[in-house]
């Protein structure tokens, strides 16, 4: 009997270590959470806080109610920002909006080539990869007092809400698109084949099912582009001329007159707009229907030459303007002085590159973009891997995730300013952090947190939990299931985030306009300084740099995602064959 009872200790004493394995395991995973939901919560919500806080109290930080509010709403011309923001936003959302969506349905529902289709969809991206900048400099040598199409305007000026509607456009054009060609490109194809057996005419077909079927893209679309062009400082500050919108006003009270207090105000202003915009993206998300069902059938959009022939040729006009836009910025940057001296010349690469501080600004573009693209990887993908993969988290996941759909709704103007009233205050203890790269870095990475933390959760809800389930039930630690399974399934997704963290901070000026340094200018604010100064032709060149500089990341991007996916994911190839 004795001999029966033995191992039974043993036994026990072997099961205990388990459980406090993967209870250590568990309060690990917990405690990272904790740290992204602290970063968020320190370099999202208290900046924020801070500027509802300045708002309410007068310059000794007396409480002084809602009176900054008054004197701002009793300010005609300031009063008027409101409104000119406000107009001017619709009025890109009615040009960019149907452009977006016909050059969309050209792409998903129309029999054009695929080379030709690919070549489109390359062209239409393109002002991702510029400032917001570069289109007002283009417009103005289009269009300004000294543009070669001056005349088109009938006497206009395009210093004003004509020229910010204009770059706005450019600049929303790819935005736009990309959210209503992933509407478009799903379809149920025994829709279109009941509308035919019923003889429906394509225009009805149109009206009754194409349109319903991506009404929430577009209004996803919709409120996009109106926050963009709301909170976008870079194209006002150039080419709005006295035309005063909100995102100018709040540069304007914070570094031209210092007053914190109507800056404050201005940047609530500001967020409303994005704040309601989001709330209606997510009611819009909430009620999404699924398109596709088990019984499906692809759609084919049938063979129209009149049609395709109008859709190619709406296409290319498109891409014909974007690439005059892009295009003039590079010729204003290789000319001598524009108009008078066009002979070619690369003076203006030399001044930015070697006799000014141009090529520090341009270096720590390049820094800021890299280590972006690295922290900002690896955080957001580790906070989404916690909130899908960790068991019984509950409320600490549900404030991560919702920390990470806030700073959607948080323009870049607005972020940079809580910054500076944040950790500019002498009480803080992370005073020392301001006015360095690192507080650019945080910047970037919470300002863009949203767009990649929802690349990375769609990820992750493609693998089965069993994977973890299995794991544990072998005793293998969750980190080496995170890195041997998790992170080289998941290895597409992560290098997209990469990508896009890298090409967004190389153009972001909203977020560094009030965080630079002299030692720490990055190339976009760099540009908007030459403009001011009236160097048109070193602003283009540094422009264009960005550009140039975007496009081969994204080459290489393409190369190594190739190699690394090769080596990495070779049952993907074994699973097709």
């Amino acid at each position: 009997m004795n001999t029966l009872t033995r191992p039974m200790p043993a036994m026990h004493v072997a099961a205990t270590p388990l459980r406090m394995r993967w209870s250590r395991d568990e309060l690990i995973a917990r405690l990272m959470l904790l740290a992204v939901v602290a970063m968020l919560a320190i370099f999202l919500a208290a900046p924020l806080f801070t500027i509802l806080v300045h708002a309410v109290q007068d310059k000794q930080g007396r409480f002084v109610g809602l009176s900054h509010f008054i004197a701002y709403f009793s300010t005609p011309s300031l009063l008027r920002s409101v409104w000119n923001s406000v107009w001017v936003a619709t009025a890109v959302v009615a040009i960019s909006l149907p452009l977006a969506f016909v050059f969309a349905y050209a792409l998903t529902r129309s029999r054009i080539p695929a080379p030709l289709k690919a070549v489109f969809r390359l062209i239409a991206l393109i002002p991702l990869l510029a400032p917001s900048l570069l289109s007002a400099i283009s417009f103005v040598q289009w269009f300004g007092n000294q543009g070669v199409l001056k005349f088109m305007l009938g006497g206009a000026s395009i210093y004003g809400p004509i020229g910010i509607i204009m770059a706005e456009v450019y600049n929303t054009f790819p935005h736009a698109l990309m959210i209503l060609t992933t509407s478009l490109a799903l379809a149920d194809g025994r829709l279109y084949e009941a509308a035919l057996a019923l003889r429906t005419s394509p225009g009805r077909q149109f009206m009754t099912i194409t349109l319903p079927s991506c009404k929430y893209g577009l209004i996803s679309a919709a409120t996009v582009v109106f926050t963009y062009v709301v909170s976008d400082f870079g194209a006002p500050k150039v080419i709005g001329g006295n035309f005063n919108v909100l995102s100018v006003d709040v540069f304007k009270q914070v570094v031209g007159q210092y007053n914190f207090s109507i800056g404050a105000v201005v940047g609530l202003l500001l967020l409303v707009p994005s704040v309601v915009s989001f709330c209606i993206d997510y009611v819009v998300r909430r009620k999404i229907k699924a398109q596709l069902s088990a019984r499906s059938v692809p759609y084919v959009a049938p063979r129209r030459k009149l049609t395709d022939g109008l859709l190619t040729l709406f296409c290319v006009v498109v891409c014909v303007l974007l690439l005059a836009t892009v295009g003039m910025a590079i010729f204003t940057s290789v000319i001598s002085l524009w108009p008078y001296d066009l002979s070619f010349t690369l003076k203006h690469y030399h001044f930015v590159l070697v006799e000014s501080d141009m090529a520090a600004a341009y270096t720590n573009s390049l820094i800021v973009a890299f280590a972006t693209a690295v922290a900002g990887s690896l955080i957001v993908f580790v906070g989404a891997y916690l909130i899908e993969k960790t068991r019984s988290i509950g409320m600490l996941g549900r404030t991560l995730h919702l920390m990470a759909m806030l700073s959607m709704a948080v323009p870049g103007l607005v972020l940079g300013l809580g910054y500076v009233m944040f950790f500019n205050h002498p009480a803080n203890p992370l005073n020392f952090m301001y006015q360095t790269m690192a507080i650019l870095i945080i910047s970037m990475v919470v300002h863009y947190y949203t767009s990649s933390h929802l690349t990375a959760i769609t990820a992750l809800k493609q693998i089965d939990n069993e994977f973890e389930a299995v794991s544990a039930s072998l005793k293998v630690p969750q980190f080496k299931t995170f890195l041997r399974v998790t992170v080289p399934v998941c290895l597409p997704a992560i290098l997209d985030i990469g990508r896009y963290f890298f090409v967004v901070s190389m153009a972001s000026l909203s977020c560094a306009i009030f965080l630079y340094t002299p030692d720490t200018i990055l190339a976009s604010v760099a540009i908007m300084q030459l403009d001011d100064a009236g160097d048109i032709g070193p602003a283009a060149a540094l422009a264009t740099l960005i550009v140039l500089t975007s496009i081969a990341v994204c080459m290489a991007y393409a190369l190594l995602t190739r190699v690394l996916l090769a080596r990495t994911q070779a049952w993907r190839t074994l699973a097709r064959t």
